[in-house]
């Protein structure tokens, strides 16, 4: 599969300005970035972030050939749609 190139959103200026401050004062935590949510369970979300990693091949090794080329026709069929609308 071809890795295609992401356009990373802009952040904020003022966003971006107090991460620079806080990096340049060390205040900046990676740890509590990652947390998303302080009243989640951490051992939980980190359970639920296994299994969604997991199920996407368990998801791939159980299809017929006949039914990922289906996925991969709608797929492509979306896409498509999409670029002819932005184009209009």
């Amino acid at each position: 599969m071809v890795k295609r190139s992401t356009k990373k959103r802009r952040r904020d200026t003022n966003v971006l300005a107090k991460h620079i401050v806080d990096v340049a004062t060390e205040q900046a935590n990676p740890e509590e970035q990652e947390q998303l949510d302080p009243s989640k369970d951490p051992r939980k979300t980190k359970a639920g972030r296994l299994g969604g990693l997991k199920g996407g091949k368990a998801r791939a090794a159980k299809l017929t050939s006949a039914q990922r080329r289906e996925i991969a026709k709608k797929a492509a069929e979306a896409r498509w749609k999409k670029v002819s609308r932005q184009s209009s």
